[in-house]
């Protein structure tokens, strides 16, 4: 015979199976569903008359108290992550857009040029990341600026007409070491991707790396020189660089042309400067200041952004130390044997991955352990 309890709740009668504890109570499982709530954020069982939420996401009082604010305007209950700030007072998103979607405060314009900050010594490099899909929000923008600036004032966003529903990220002049020891790049990107943006897969977006010219000689001659050893590189690894930018032939066509292969790297620039592909070249060579590479589609996994960083690092670097004849001479594997696998971990995992090293190559960088 079944031994027969009673609810704590209603007083019916039902076998032990049947009945639920919760607080030092048995309740039937119409009693349970009725009077009690599971926690939308840690998943623990309160009675429903202590819900500090809503009937849709019930909140322990902990919970609340802990990751949880209502919007000044509408009292949703929205977690501290999401928080919009606007005059001291806290808004979900839809409040906030409704509050200051005539005023961008954080999206500037795309014709928008800020004086250029510099951090380090040495090398510098601007980045652009296009990122779409994820709506023209000003909040968006705050969070992500908000995480990228924290220290010191990195990055900015601007507009992009080419984007469907996005904008872009723009660095200031960091190096490299400042890009990867100081910048939140990781935080950055991830909440990019936890907003709902996509660069790589949206098709539409680019990954931009500017260098300063005057990193490049002394005067404008060595600069010129080194610009051409540059450009001779890309157009000689034409298949690696395509191969590595993660583009397709026809993207690479319609954002980053190339120039085409010259015999050497004084004809390369000389032709370089009479093409009409302006600035969408693979290297673009249209501003006063800096170099751009346009060769890099756009990308939120944050291995993949410091390899392509790392990437141009490496290129840069090795125009600068390898003589025009030097530079002629250079194979793919040389290249790739001289890159410092503790320096550059990023980058040597990922042209492996692309298989962009030769077996060769790939023995030179194990014999000093594994990649």
């Amino acid at each position: 015979m079944c031994n027969l309890q009673f609810c704590s709740r209603c007083d019916g009668e039902f076998t032990e199976e049947n009945l639920t504890g919760f607080d030092n109570e048995f309740l039937c499982s119409p009693c349970l569903d009725n009077l009690t709530s599971i926690c939308f954020h840690c998943d623990d069982r309160l009675w429903a008359d202590d819900n500090a939420g809503t009937n849709d996401r019930p909140l322990c009082q902990h919970c609340y108290d802990n990751y949880f604010v209502r919007c000044n305007d509408c009292g949703a209950i929205v977690h501290n992550d999401d928080i919009c700030s606007l005059d001291d007072d806290n808004y979900c998103s839809g409040c906030y857009n409704d509050r200051s979607e005539d005023s961008f405060d954080y999206i500037n314009e795309y014709n928008y040029k800020p004086s250029v900050l510099f951090y380090g010594e040495g090398i510098y490099y601007g980045i652009e990341l296009e990122i779409d899909e994820g709506g023209l929000y000003d909040n968006n923008a705050y969070k992500i600026l908000s995480i990228a600036n924290k220290d010191c004032n990195y990055l900015y966003c601007k507009k992009d007409g080419s984007l469907n529903d996005g904008f872009e990220l723009v660095s200031h002049a960091l190096t490299l070491e400042k890009h990867q020891n100081c910048m939140d790049w990781k935080g950055v990107l991830d909440k990019a991707i936890s907003l709902g943006y996509r660069s790589h897969e949206a098709g539409t977006c680019g990954l931009h790396i500017h260098t300063n010219r005057t990193a490049l000689g002394d005067s404008y001659d060595e600069q010129e020189a080194t610009i051409a050893k540059i450009l001779y590189f890309v157009e000689r690894f034409w298949e690696q660089v395509l191969r590595a930018s993660r583009r397709t032939t026809e993207q690479m066509n319609r954002w980053s042309a190339r120039y085409g292969l010259k015999e050497n790297p004084k004809d390369q620039i000389e032709y370089a400067k009479t093409t009409p592909l302006g600035r969408y070249a693979c290297i673009n060579l249209q501003n006063q200041h800096t170099v751009e590479f346009r060769m890099f589609r756009g990308t939120l996994k944050y291995k993949t952004f410091l390899a392509t960083l790392q990437f141009v690092d490496e290129i840069v670097n090795v125009a600068i130390d390898l003589s025009a004849d030097e530079m002629q001479r250079l194979s793919w594997g040389d290249f790739t044997v001289g890159i410092r696998r503790d320096e550059k971990p990023e980058l040597i995992n990922y042209l492996k991955q692309r298989q962009l090293l030769n077996e060769e190559t790939v023995s030179i960088i194990e014999s000093d352990g594994e990649i």
